[in-house]
């Protein structure tokens, strides 16, 4: 008898308590990891800000010693598809107004000028999640920053 007694109070988990938990886990997972996606993509686009910063500094100072501003091409060729890419440091115009960023990259940067060299737009294109949909920054020389950013 007194067997009999301990086998019930050392009872475990049934299957449908387990099922249970196996449920809500299942669930909390499908709402937390495409949130969770969404914000690594919202963190990766500070680097294009950033960055875009940075160029409009090296064309101001570039500017006030030439008086005009420089078009840099795009750097790199292609825009990076959910991977980071390797900055080229002889891509033209580049290193004539001083910019390079630091380590690999999630963005395709360019700057064109326009009215005789007195505006510029910097450009910052991306593909972070690898889906052929881009992520468009553009900085102005008054530091106007415009997105065509689906995640905004």
């Amino acid at each position: 008898m007194k067997e009999v007694n301990k086998m019930k109070r050392r009872r475990g988990f049934t299957l449908i308590e387990m099922m249970i938990v196996v449920a809500i886990i299942a669930l909390l997972a499908t709402i937390a990891i495409p949130n969770y996606i969404n914000f690594q993509l919202r963190a990766k686009t500070s680097e294009a800000k950033s960055s875009l910063g940075a160029i409009r500094t090296c064309e101001e100072a570039y500017k006030a010693e030439n008086d005009v501003y420089l078009a840099c091409g795009a750097n790199p060729a292609t825009v990076p598809a959910g991977v980071k890419a390797t900055w080229v440091s002889t891509s033209a115009g580049w290193t004539d107004i001083g910019f390079e960023p630091k380590g690999l990259i999630y963005y395709q940067y360019a700057v064109t000028v326009a009215d005789g060299g007195t505006t510029f737009a910097a450009t910052a294109t991306g593909d972070l999640d690898g889906d052929a949909s881009t992520s468009v920054y553009t900085l102005d020389q008054d530091g106007n920053l415009t997105s065509t950013n689906p995640l905004e």
